[in-house]
């Protein structure tokens, strides 16, 4: 036993070794730098942060390089390292109707307060291989005139920017969100476990650090019929919004930082209940980062699990709560799958030792049938 035990870590440790090796590559190409990774890869850190639960953009591209690309390795080592941090107080709610846009679209009225504002996106690329991103050595100074005139160009309006939302919202054909008189204290999924049934804030805190993949494949679900949803995107912005926390010492709120947000509000026909007339109801998502995809995705799936609240009939798996809720998570679902790699021997021994016996068995029945 002693000698299978050394022998196993050594195998171990020169795993670790060869994995340092596979991860840095040809060392002929230069490495790639936290740095590179933080400002070129904003996307893959956006959704590491999400799902990390850690607004760091340094950790989460830190986490990309350390995983070699696999994002959700990345969101468990970021979500492992989170486990470590005190926790010394609660930030104010932001206020996302405060935010300043870099993007932000409507696909419900052409014609919004403020305008539409296309910001950078791949929406209207042509996907194809851009093969001029295969030249190296670009220019350092030409790099930054071009940096310096992307700045001015995108730079975000000035005027305000109400939400879309408010247009339906004048009319009273989009449902009204009312405050309790004793509003409830929302979960904590990062210090409580996920727990049935669940309010839609512990819902939106697990879609909002769900996986991006299944979120899509879900949120596409009902788009199909799957939860009998027409969705349409009422507003997408993204944008940074102040952070603020109140200090004892100071006893009122500061402003402690600033992050960037998607949020994504999506709008959905209803056609009403007993004392309820027809109207439009919401879907929410909110994501850190650019992240317009998940939030969309995230938006959907909201809505679908409000079925029971609105009344509607229960009829997909996207409407059903706890089978969405405890498959979401990447970190747990990665584990549980790739808990089969490691070894199962005694476990095996038993079901092939019962196999044996039920054909055993099964060919003795058989032949006396035959005689």
């Amino acid at each position: 036993m002693y000698v299978a035990v050394k022998g196993g870590e050594r195998a171990i440790e020169a795993s670790w070794r060869l994995l340092d090796e596979a991860r840095r590559g040809d060392t002929r190409v230069p490495e790639l730098s936290v740095a590179q990774i933080r400002e070129q890869m904003r996307l893959a850190v956006a959704r590491v942060m999400a799902e990390g639960s850690v607004y760091d953009e340094e950790l989460a591209a830190l986490a990309i390089k350390q995983a070699a690309g696999d994002l959700v390795e990345a969101i468990f080592l970021l979500r492992a390292y989170r486990t470590t941090l005190p926790r010394f107080g609660y930030t104010l709610p932001v206020a996302t109707e405060d935010m300043v846009v870099a993007r932000r679209i409507s696909a419900t009225f052409k014609d919004v307060p403020g305008g539409q504002v296309l910001g950078a996106t791949y929406d209207y690329t042509q996907r194809l291989l851009d093969f001029a991103l295969l030249a190296e050595g670009d220019d350092s100074a030409a790099l930054a005139a071009a940096q310096a005139e992307k700045a001015a160009r995108t730079a975000p309006p000035e005027e305000a920017m109400p939400r879309v939302l408010s247009l339906l919202d004048k009319e009273g054909l989009i449902e009204q969100e009312t405050r309790s008189a004793e509003p409830k204290e929302p979960g904590d999924l990062s210090r409580e476990p996920l727990a049935f049934p669940a309010d839609r804030s512990v819902r939106l805190q697990n879609l909002a650090r769900g996986d991006e993949g299944f979120l899509l494949a879900m949120g596409y679900a009902t788009q199909r019929g799957y939860a009998n949803s027409h969705p349409f995107a009422g507003e997408i912005r993204f944008g940074s919004v102040s952070v603020e926390m109140v200090l004892d010492e100071l006893d009122e709120a500061v402003e402690i930082g600033e992050i960037e947000l998607t949020e994504c509000q999506m709008i959905n026909q209803f056609a009403g209940a007993k004392d309820v007339p027809p109207t439009f109801t919401q879907g929410y998502g909110l994501a850190f980062g650019h992240a317009e995809r998940k939030a969309m995705a995230m938006a959907l799936v909201d809505r679908a699990l409000r079925a029971e609240e609105l009344g509607e009939t229960i009829e997909a798996p996207t409407q059903d709560i706890e089978f969405m809720l405890s498959h979401s998570d990447n970190v747990e679902a990665s584990g549980f799958v790739q808990h089969l790699k490691l070894p199962h021997y005694v476990d095996f021994q038993a079901e092939l030792e019962l196999v044996r016996k039920l054909r055993a068995r099964h060919a003795a029945d058989t032949q006396g049938e035959a005689a």
